[in-house]
């Protein structure tokens, strides 16, 4: 399933979920050594310096800015930039900044304890943006999305309840991620822990920071056409 708009329009300009979608892209396009920029449980949990050095903590936020191949970051931003606008919207802009980053961090640490022995590196978007799901299915679970379903070789355009949406996203991760244990963390070049991680703690973490007294309507405006040909 691929989301292509939700039902809600942003009532602020989401100029931090802008600006993480231009430092993605920028830093995909200059990153030519990732090294010890990418997360690797191993490295984490086998570390022989001090707890706080930065040098073990760093990969935990630089790895959730780099990205694999095109395909890897246009699909993640894609995400970002279809649910990254209301949650910001809801939470403020610094504390959606702050929000983002745990989440990464969060998603991170999941994939490293899920199996510290590995040395199958993690990077990616994907959950710190798995977080920004997690947040938009607490705030926003009624809302509509307009969602690309491939059925057998036709392409069909389905508007679908976002907790349905993300409850099928989440499963999926959730299935994946169990039946990836028996042969590897990343089965796949996928780090479904790391999804899993960031959708619970973007879910938790925006129940403790959203705003007081900022409620959503009780009502959707429709995202689009439903059960249409895509032409």
């Amino acid at each position: 399933m691929i989301p292509l708009r939700d039902s809600l329009k942003s009532r602020s300009f989401p100029w931090v979920t802008v600006l993480l979608i231009l430092a993605n892209i920028l830093i995909y396009v200059g990153a030519s050594h990732l090294g010890p920029l990418v997360f690797v449980p191993r490295r984490f949990f086998a570390w022989r310096g001090g707890e706080l050095d930065w040098e073990r903590w760093r990969p935990l936020v630089t790895a959730m800015f780099l990205h694999a191949n095109l395909l890897h970051l246009v699909s993640n931003m894609w995400f970002l930039w279809v649910f990254g606008d209301n949650v910001e919207d809801r939470l403020g802009h610094w504390r959606y900044l702050l929000f983002y980053l745990l989440c990464g961090v969060a998603s991170f640490l999941v994939y490293g304890i899920s199996d510290p022995a590995s040395g199958v590196p993690a990077l990616g978007a994907s959950g710190a943006i798995s977080g920004v799901l997690g947040g938009y299915l607490l705030l926003f679970s009624r809302a509509r999305i307009l969602t690309l379903v491939p059925i057998v070789i036709i392409p069909w355009l389905l508007e679908v309840p976002a907790f349905v949406f993300l409850g099928v996203w989440f499963l999926l991760q959730f299935f994946y991620g169990m039946a990836s244990q028996a042969g590897g963390v990343a089965q796949g070049g996928v780090a479904w822990w790391a999804h899993i991680g960031g959708f619970v703690a973007g879910f938790g973490l925006c129940w403790m920071m959203r705003r007081p007294g900022v409620r959503p309507p009780r009502r959707w405006v429709s995202a689009g056409p439903s059960n249409a040909w895509l032409r």
